[in-house]
């Protein structure tokens, strides 16, 4: 920890730490909070907004910024994805098929109204089309990273001094609302049209209350550690290879494809050193999932300045509200009927809403609130990751420089 020139910085063991307590207490907050729970807000969501809260009143009063070092989370994601290749069998791909061309589509056609809906509204205050992108699918959907990769090239190229600023406040909104809303449109989903899973399967994210009174054997947990190491070494070649090729992919998501290579190359009766057989879809590889993805959000969460983004609420609020009625319309009209209308519908639709304004980690941590209370959803948890952590990058590089120059 370190305090120098009114920032008050934390590197990453301390940062991990908060992150922890912060789900801990995101937990308890949801255990005695009724309408958290009844809506499915993910844990580290309610504690992550508390904290960030917080720390903005931190700085109102005393003018300390706080700041984490966050790398320790950025290897949380790829463990997370790790797990989610872990549990892709080649059955539950192959039926994937379809409904992840339908999602795909629809998505591609969500983002081109996304950047139509960003231009249309940042017109309507007298700003430049850039602006309007800036509340697109370069902050929306493409999250921080495409943000801050993006604006320095929209403030040199078309003269927008603050596209640093906008970007990220619309990223950081965005963030919060798709975090919010995907627990929401599951439930209404779920309720009004009478949903069920139709079997009771292993979850994918997270345990059951059954299996946390039974509990997990330390071997089985030190068991799924190896297995995610494994993929994760076998993903990092695969990204090194890739970039040789010229092709740039984040770490996690060559990390997913080794773990989904793996499961389904490798004999599941294969001899290994540790005598059991590979740990896909067993409870320590779904709680390993659980803990990294709540503790990646959490922290994300609570390191967001919301101080830096008051100056900017104005116009950014109309883009947002414009943004969010278009998610809704998308998500409740064209995904749920396109997918099926039935309990997989659902729980994609709640991921859909982590998706249209949030990021990849949300969609997951949306998904599996909704499967942690009404069960799981192997199609969901296959296709939707495959969707945003691969394909959306691959089209949003396409789309952003084209709306910059068409409009």
């Amino acid at each position: 920890m370190e305090f120098a020139d009114g920032i008050l910085h934390f590197k990453n063991f301390l940062a991990i730490t908060i992150g922890i307590l912060v789900l801990f207490i995101g937990k308890r907050l949801n255990d005695v909070t009724p309408v958290l729970r009844d809506y499915s807000i993910p844990e580290p969501v309610t504690g992550g907004l508390l904290f960030s809260i917080l720390f903005g009143l931190v700085y109102a009063v005393s003018g300390v910024e706080i700041e984490f070092e966050l790398k320790a989370r950025d290897f949380l994601l790829v463990y997370f994805f790790t797990t989610i290749g872990i549990n892709a069998s080649i059955k539950d791909l192959i039926a994937g098929g379809k409904p992840l061309v339908i999602l795909l589509v629809i998505t591609i056609i969500y983002m081109v109204l996304q950047n139509l809906t960003g231009i249309g509204v940042a017109s309507l205050f007298g700003q430049p089309a850039q602006v309007g992108m800036l509340g697109g699918t370069v902050s929306l959907i493409g999250g921080h990273g495409t943000a801050i990769a993006w604006a320095p090239r929209i403030s040199e190229d078309y003269n927008i001094a603050n596209a640093m600023e906008i970007g990220i406040a619309c990223a950081t909104f965005g963030l919060i609302l798709a975090s919010t809303m995907g627990g929401p449109i599951a439930k209404f989903l779920i309720t009004r049209h009478d949903l069920k899973p139709a079997k009771k399967e292993a979850m994918d994210v997270g345990v059951s209350q059954g299996q946390k009174e039974v509990g997990i054997g330390y071997l089985d947990f030190l068991d799924a550690i190896l297995a995610i190491h494994v993929c994760i070494i076998a993903g990092f070649f695969l990204n090194e290879a890739l970039q040789l090729a010229g092709v740039q992919l984040p770490l996690f998501v060559t990390c997913l494809f080794a773990g989904i290579l793996i499961t389904n190359l490798v004999p599941k009766k294969f001899p290994r050193l540790t005598g059991t057989n590979w740990p896909s879809r067993k409870p320590a590889i779904a709680l390993i999932a659980d803990l990294s993805l709540g503790t990646f959000l959490a922290m994300s969460l609570m390191s967001m300045q919301l101080w830096t983004l008051i100056d900017l609420a104005g116009p950014i609020l109309g883009i947002l509200t414009a943004q969010v009625i278009v998610a809704l319309a998308v998500n409740l009209f064209i995904v749920f009927p396109a997918m099926g209308r039935n309990y997989d519908a659902a729980v994609v639709s709640a991921g859909f809403g982590g998706i249209s304004l949030g990021s990849t980690p949300t969609a997951m941590a949306n998904m599996s609130a909704v499967a942690k209370q009404y069960g799981a959803s192997h199609l969901a948890f296959i296709i939707v990751p495959l969707v945003c952590a691969f394909f959306i990058d691959i089209v949003n590089a396409i789309f952003i420089p084209f709306f910059l120059k068409t409009f």
